[in-house]
């Protein structure tokens, strides 16, 4: 088998006795092939079914000539944003500038450019007129259809179009890639290709088969966001790949943009192939010298055991990329992949993660969704489980036994995070003892975002009864098995249908709770998401009511400040969102109080000269009295003078 980096030029190609690639994979992260990687993925899934493939990893955008360092594939070129939508790597919450990339060399600024997918095919195609370009990963996947653009503040019509690409794969990508790979491989031109499962492609006319839905034109959801609301949802409770209908999406051009029902779920045999591919779990040696790239050190010793999340949260857009129905690996396959990470001369005895999008899903949420598939209109843990519900951790607890049991594996953490309302819903409690037992190190970090339920609710997240609930089982294991163990809890601000009212009690939570978060996730518009549709509408669009949306920056200064009410450079902002709140009882000396008032914090800058502190018990706020100087009276200079003439 094998295991060396793929080809990333011409004379890399000639020394494996190339004359050109199959497959050319451009990708706007460095090239690191490990398995938490969908570049690495997708590339290893289409050399083991015996296709050359090369790869461009992080071309110069500005320089056609860096597409061209592999030649012309013989079937097409594959583009991806990477790992992360290119937006989202490139700038805050608050549009601002990012500093640093993890998926570029020595994590300093990206070397990928904005709307990456549209600027690689654009390239690609000023060179290459007639290769098919396939478009895939997370920033295509969620731009398939026209969607809300934060950074322009505007409806974008399909990524497809803009990047002028012949397919698009979203999901997950392994049964697509295969299967358009055959069929260019057998002749049929790309454009013929239009009926794969997990894909979206141009057409001029519409399947004539029944189960076709025709959403609104991208023209009326550009114009009209009642309509973008309304297909939002169509789209929304079509991602389950048994339940899925097709959809078309009209253009002015008396052209389709037509989606496919989701690729099949993979059996948990064809899990296990995908992560046993021969991945040299590295990144390219011509990274070294700049020291690496800072994403694989977070995932190189950790486990990938499950895709998709039955979570339902409203911001994640998990739902859209990966689907609700969870695919898991066997733990005979996760063992094994553990026991290769042991050898690896620098691993240290500690798994960093063993989960997915949610950790502690292991299986379908019930029976019926391996057959029928999942609700369209009904989740399985929002707002409370649902009957049906299997909430069983037997499987999850085997495998972690199993791998801690492993020689030379000291600690075994569990970082992508569990759901604390379906650890709930298993009325077992020997998961949450294993828990507190063996994976957690002093702190456990949970996800509750809010504490408000009108908040919650629309959050997809369970009312704030059932994290209490978690709350005092955690406290109540932690006294049993003896161990001084908190938990942390991941708060969001300025989610829709939060205003001053709701983030005011949430700072009244943090102050009760005695903990200031030192991070705060500020809500993130990002193609894919409810929580998105409802940033750009003012609408939820599973029910049509209107949603109150903090959009305004200074509010949005403000609720993060709120949450963060303890350090002194926030208070300015937290009193004047107390005032605005009609909260002002918050503001004083009182133990509920928050902040103080304005004129004390101007106290506090005095700065104390070094050597100096402020005696114990003594108001700091009230200045001290200056010195007084001594009157230059005819004695005192006298005196002076004396001492002057001795001193010679």
């Amino acid at each position: 088998m094998q295991t060396d980096f793929l080809p990333v030029n011409l004379k890399e190609m000639k020394e494996r006795g190339w004359d050109r690639a199959d497959f050319v994979y451009v990708c706007g992260d460095a090239y690191v092939d490990h398995p938490s990687f969908g570049a690495a993925i997708i590339t290893r899934i289409l050399e083991d079914a015996g296709y050359r493939v090369a790869m461009i990893a992080q071309p110069d955008w500005k320089d056609q000539n860096s597409i061209t360092v592999c030649g012309e594939p013989r079937l097409a070129f594959l583009v991806s944003s990477g790992n992360m939508d290119s937006m989202v790597n490139h700038y805050t919450s608050f549009k601002k500038r990012r500093h640093q990339d993890a998926y570029t060399p020595g994590g300093g600024f990206s070397k990928r450019p904005n709307h990456a997918v549209v600027v690689y095919s654009n390239l690609i195609r000023k060179v290459y007129k007639e290769t098919p370009i396939l478009l895939g990963g997370i920033e295509a996947s969620l731009r398939r259809l026209a969607h809300y653009d934060y950074w322009s503040d505007s409806v974008k019509r399909s990524v497809l179009l803009d990047a002028g690409a012949d397919i698009l794969m979203y999901g997950m990508g392994e049964r697509s890639v295969l299967e358009i790979a055959r069929a260019l491989d057998e002749g049929i031109p790309a454009e013929e290709i239009t009926s794969v499962r997990g894909t979206v492609v141009r057409v001029r006319e519409l399947p004539k088969e029944d189960d076709c839905l025709v959403l609104p034109s991208y023209q009326q959801v550009k114009d009209d966001k009642e309509a973008f609301a309304r297909s939002f949802y169509i789209q929304y409770s079509n991602t389950d790949a048994i339940t899925a209908s097709r959809l078309a999406e009209p253009y002015r051009t008396k052209e389709y943009v037509l989606q496919n029902p989701p690729a099949l779920p993979l059996s948990e045999e064809e899990m296990d192939r995908v992560y046993s591919l021969p991945y040299t779990r590295k990144w390219h040696p011509s990274y070294d010298a700049a020291g690496g790239i800072p994403a694989l050190s977070e995932v190189k010793y950790s486990l990938t055991s499950c895709r998709g999340c039955y979570g339902g949260c409203s911001f994640c857009a998990l739902t859209f990329h990966q689907g609700r129905r969870i695919q898991s690996r066997s733990r005979q396959s996760l063992v094994a992949e553990a026991r290769q990470m042991t050898k690896d001369p620098d691993f240290k005895g500690y798994i960093h993660d063993v989960g997915g999008p949610t950790a502690n899903f292991r299986k379908p949420a019930c029976k019926k969704q391996i057959k029928h598939g999942v609700c369209s209109h009904r989740q399985c843990l929002f707002p409370e489980p649902c009957p049906n519900l299997i909430a069983d951790h037997s499987d999850y607890i085997k495998l972690l036994r199993e791998l801690r049991d492993l020689p030379g594996v000291k600690k075994v953490f569990i970082r992508s995070g569990i759901r604390f309302d379906y650890v709930m819903a298993d009325r077992n409690r020997d998961f949450l003892e294993e828990l507190c037992r063996y994976h957690v190190s002093g702190q456990l970090k949970v996800a509750p975002e809010h504490i408000c339920d009108a908040v919650l609710s629309l959050m997809g997240k369970p009312s704030r009864h059932v994290y209490d609930s978690f709350c005092h089982a955690y406290a109540a294991m932690n006294r049993k098995i003896r161990k001084k163990q908190y938990l942390v809890p991941y708060l969001m601000s300025s989610h829709p249908g939060s205003g001053l009212k709701e983030a005011v009690a949430l700072a009244e939570f943090i102050r009760d709770l005695g903990y200031m978060p030192e991070q705060v996730q500020d809500f993130y518009p990002t193609p894919g998401t409810i929580s998105t549709c409802m940033y750009h509408t003012g609408l939820d669009p599973r029910t049509m009511k209107a949603v109150y949306v903090p959009v305004t920056l200074k509010e949005k200064q403000m609720q993060r400040a709120l949450i963060q009410y303890r350090n002194p450079d926030n208070h300015k902002l937290v009193r004047e969102a107390l005032v605005r709140a009609g909260r002002e009882d918050l503001i004083g000396y009182g133990k509920k109080c928050l902040v103080p008032p304005e004129k004390n914090d101007r106290d506090r800058d005095r700065k104390i000269p070094k050597g100096k502190s402020t005696p114990a018990g003594k108001d700091r706020s009230v200045p001290a009295e200056k010195p007084k100087k001594k009157r230059k009276t005819i004695r005192n200079v006298h005196k002076k003078k004396t001492a002057e003439r001795r001193g010679k």
